[in-house]
């Protein structure tokens, strides 16, 4: 089971916001990657687009920890 806390300094933050940023930086160097070859030209709504590589990147890294 993952620990629901992680200790910063003192400052104990959700193991889930940890995984949320580390998600979502994952996403944004992804999001560079992927409009430097013309992906978002070719999807329908590239914002929509954006969260579900959000969520499937979360659900990974979640999948990751959690033994």
């Amino acid at each position: 089971m993952i620990n629901p806390t992680v200790d910063i300094y003192g400052v104990f933050v959700p193991a889930f916001l940890m995984m949320a940023l580390g998600a979502w930086f994952c996403l944004k160097v992804l999001h560079v990657g992927l409009a430097r070859i013309g992906f978002y030209k070719i999807t329908a709504h590239p914002a929509l687009t954006d969260l579900a590589l959000f969520v499937l990147i979360l659900t990974a890294l979640s999948g990751l920890f959690v033994q």
